[in-house]
């Protein structure tokens, strides 16, 4: 795949969540069609104790570094696509995504994230880039990918499950 050095790229909400799992599945199938890289993007964002204790140990960019990487790993069974760049920002999700939406040729985000209330079909920062982002979105709802976008990963990474190791996810 020939890329030029300033290629948009397919831009992938990575929260560590089943649905942001699916996204980098889909960009991963998407990215070869456009000839573009993949850039996983977690937001970090500090959090203000509401008590008298504040862990002293807790790095919340180290504990998004690895949010991302184990997502990518589960996502992509351990073979990461080709100039996959994994990118830590820190401030709110939906404002990082609308701002590096500015360069992609796509943004991907799972329908729902870690935060909210269980049962909506769309989260906050999913409803967010869909309104306010500078290209095209891909929601990504459900588990699995459609069959024929699951071929792109060929018979060794047929792996298709968002949420891996349950039913029905293959090992």
């Amino acid at each position: 795949m020939h890329q030029s050095p300033q290629a948009p790229a397919v831009i992938v909400g990575v929260d560590g969540s089943a649905p942001s799992i699916l996204a980098l599945r889909w960009a991963g199938s998407l990215a070869p069609l456009f000839q573009t890289p993949i850039k996983a993007v977690t937001a970090w964002q500090f959090q203000i104790a509401a008590g008298t204790f504040t862990p002293v140990v807790w790095n919340p960019e180290e504990e998004a570094r690895i949010r991302c990487a184990e997502a990518v790993a589960r996502a992509f069974g351990g073979a990461s696509p080709e100039g996959l760049e994994m990118m830590l920002r820190l401030g709110p999700a939906a404002k990082i995504l609308i701002e590096e939406s500015q360069h992609a040729r796509l943004l991907n985000v799972g329908s729902r994230g870690h935060g909210g209330f269980e049962g909506l079909l769309l989260g906050a920062v999913s409803a967010a880039v869909a309104a306010h982002a500078r290209c095209s979105v891909l929601i990504a709802h459900g588990t699995e990918l459609p069959p024929e976008l699951s071929l792109a990963f060929g018979p060794s990474r047929s792996r298709t499950k968002a949420n891996d190791g349950g039913p029905g996810a293959e090992a």
